[in-house]
């Protein structure tokens, strides 16, 4: 395994973002102890870290300047209480996209880039470290990313680089993903970097809990008795349908809501597909992806236009879930980017295929 060590000796690799593997004996994830909640920079250090090839970040104090690559990095480390360590970020939630007081406190974050952040705003940001959600490293289709710098532009530049690995490393999984537990590990590990694991241990058994609670329920539904579901990506244009694979979280998140996603078969995260094989699939479900707008009304009216599309269209007006109207109005940042919601996304998504019977 290789190494890129900052400051550290002796060292505890973890999971998600790192690899995974030590569970509770880990010495860097802390056990959340009562004092530790909230408060970034108390933790067990020196903390180690990995990327998608195995390489080995090392902390050995809490980062004090964080830059993030996207809403769904600051979003976590606005749920771990470690927001005010955050100076900047790109692609930024839009107004009203994250929940409650998390809004607030996202709005007031520098905006660095409205997509990718500039190379040189990056590099000259004053940042000591970088959270990463895309698979920007060398062969992993970073290639669309723009200009990224290099691991040795970053540690010239005294930042630290370490990414989401349920989201940066989804396409090269080696087997579907079904359940949460990718997400659960990066939730852990930013928790430890940030010196906030007793959050992050509070946050992780919430998402178990529900999920939990809606396997008890349909987790024993067979194969064949469960309802075919189909996320169609609005935001990525009708033209050509964008279809979510086996790699991608969302995966899991239809799966454990009881449903069968009708692209499963599809090794990868995303795929681009023609409608005739949508249509073929003729699913049960229909959930219209929709990205948040920031208000109930600008959503509706993104709904309003994703379903009219949908029942307008000659091609795909005739599908069961169309005609029946089986379409859910799920947003889709909680059910593709990784992240606290995608487990309020199993509960919402089973009470609507299952009702009555998920509480």
């Amino acid at each position: 395994m290789r190494s890129r060590v900052w400051g550290g000796a002796a060292v505890v690799v973890l999971g998600g973002l790192l690899v995974a593997g030590c569970g509770s004996g880990a010495k860097g994830a802390s056990d959340g102890g009562s004092g530790n909640a909230g408060k970034a920079g108390s933790g067990d250090y020196p903390v180690s870290v990995t990327d998608c090839m195995g390489e080995e970040t090392t902390f050995s104090e809490a980062p004090k300047k964080i830059v993030t690559s996207n809403a769904s990095s600051l979003e976590l480390l606005l749920r771990l209480r470690a927001g005010d360590k955050v100076i900047g970020t790109g692609f930024p939630p839009g107004k009203g996209a994250l929940p409650g007081a998390l809004d607030a406190q996202a709005q007031k974050v520098s905006v660095l880039g409205k997509g990718v952040i500039p190379k040189e705003k990056l590099l000259g940001s004053g940042a000591d470290l970088y959270i990463d959600t895309f698979a920007a490293m060398g062969g992993m289709g970073g290639g669309g990313m723009g200009d990224v710098p290099t691991e040795e532009e970053f540690k010239a530049a005294g930042i630290k680089h370490i990414y989401l690995k349920s989201t940066a490393c989804a396409a090269r999984s080696k087997s579907p993903v079904t359940d949460l537990s990718a997400v659960e590990a990066d939730i852990t590990s930013l928790g430890a970097v940030t010196g906030t694991s007793a959050q992050a241990k509070a946050l992780v058994a919430g998402m178990k809990a529900k999920v939990d609670a809606v396997r008890k329920v349909v987790g024993g539904t067979p194969e064949g008795k469960r309802p075919t579901y189909f996320f169609f990506d609005y935001e990525a244009g009708t033209k050509q349908p964008t279809v979510i694979c086996n790699r991608q979280v969302a995966n899991a998140v239809i799966t454990l809501a009881g449903a069968r996603n009708v692209f499963a078969a599809c090794d990868g995260d995303r795929k681009q597909v023609g409608w005739e094989d949508v249509i073929a699939k003729n699913p049960d479900w229909i959930q219209l992806g929709v990205r948040n707008r920031g208000s109930a009304a600008a959503n509706k009216k993104a709904f309003d236009e994703a379903q009219q599309w949908l029942e307008t269209n000659p091609a795909t007006k005739g599908m069961k879930a169309v005609q029946e109207g089986h379409l859910l109005r799920i947003g889709s940042e909680q059910t593709t980017i990784a992240g606290v919601e995608n487990a309020d996304t199993v509960e919402t998504i089973a009470k609507t295929l299952y009702p009555g019977k998920v509480g």
